[in-house]
């Protein structure tokens, strides 16, 4: 039985990722969920549960420390063992820096998007290395390439991203692996939640949708990162290009990001 924790899963992808999990394991799969929203995170464990999987639910906000030493306590309490901690939980923000008044709120996303991955994965890691199991981190292509009115949020990402480049060498050793995956615009509603320039709720997407990817499609590539143990999952044809021509022509990549903003998001 693979016991797999999934952090932010109370909807959009991780709700998606636990859904398919137990679609695709069944009985097999004792899937941890965890968010803040637990009447949420019930009614996907149910979902779940209905496709043969075990669950447990834990109310969990990762932005304080100690409730990400006790999700993951509490998981090994039940279940004797960790073999997948997906590293999900996050929130949006789009606002121009030259907007922003109190900053308090970039700090409170670091604490979200990074520091919450940090502390669920520090706390799980004799565990992982117990079952040589895998780590999954769910960061953005804003974490690969910079976007205008994303300062706060890329600056997550790209923390996310250089810490677990270099845990994944630490661990190369011990046989744990981990799955960096990069989506794109996904069809969820984060942005609609995401800070604004005030720190209150953004309530729309600031990004161009018309192309938004499936958050079915989304999950299955990081539930197939994840079985495949890849380095990295970068989604969509435009993010691997992008990411190419960012050495090569940055300037170019620079306009394509500002156009892919909504002109009243825009710096003037």
């Amino acid at each position: 039985m693979k016991v797999i924790i999934i952090t932010g899963s109370s909807d959009g992808i991780g709700a998606e990722v636990a859904r398919q999990l137990a679609a695709k394991y069944g009985a097999q799969a004792a899937l941890v969920l965890a968010a803040r929203n637990e009447e949420r995170l019930r009614a996907v464990a149910a979902a779940c549960a209905a496709s043969g999987a075990q669950t447990m639910v834990v109310s969990t906000d990762v932005s304080d420390q100690a409730q990400c030493r006790r999700l993951i306590d509490m998981t090994v309490e039940k279940f004797d063992r960790i073999d997948v901690l997906i590293n999900n939980a996050g929130r949006s923000a789009h606002a121009l820096l030259d907007e922003v008044t109190d900053l308090g709120w970039y700090e409170e996303l670091m604490r979200i998007n990074f520091w919450g991955s940090v502390w669920c994965t520090h706390a799980a890691l004799s565990h992982l290395k117990k079952s040589k199991g895998s780590i999954v981190a769910v960061s953005s292509l804003a974490g690969l390439i910079g976007v205008p009115g994303r300062t706060a949020y890329s600056a997550t990402k790209f923390a996310m991203s250089g810490f677990f480049e270099a845990l994944r060498i630490e661990l190369k050793p011990a046989g744990v692996s981990v799955t960096t995956a990069y989506p794109g615009v996904v069809a969820t509603q984060i942005r609609h939640h995401g800070f604004n320039a005030a720190g209150g709720e953004l309530g729309r997407s600031s990004l161009k949708e018309d192309n938004a990817m499936p958050v079915e499609e989304c999950a299955a590539l990081i539930i197939g990162g994840m079985e495949a143990r890849k380095r990295e999952v970068v989604m969509s044809l435009k993010g691997k290009l992008g990411r190419f021509m960012k050495l090569i022509a940055p300037g170019r990549v620079e306009d394509v990001a500002l156009a892919a903003v909504e002109a009243d998001h825009r710096p003037s």
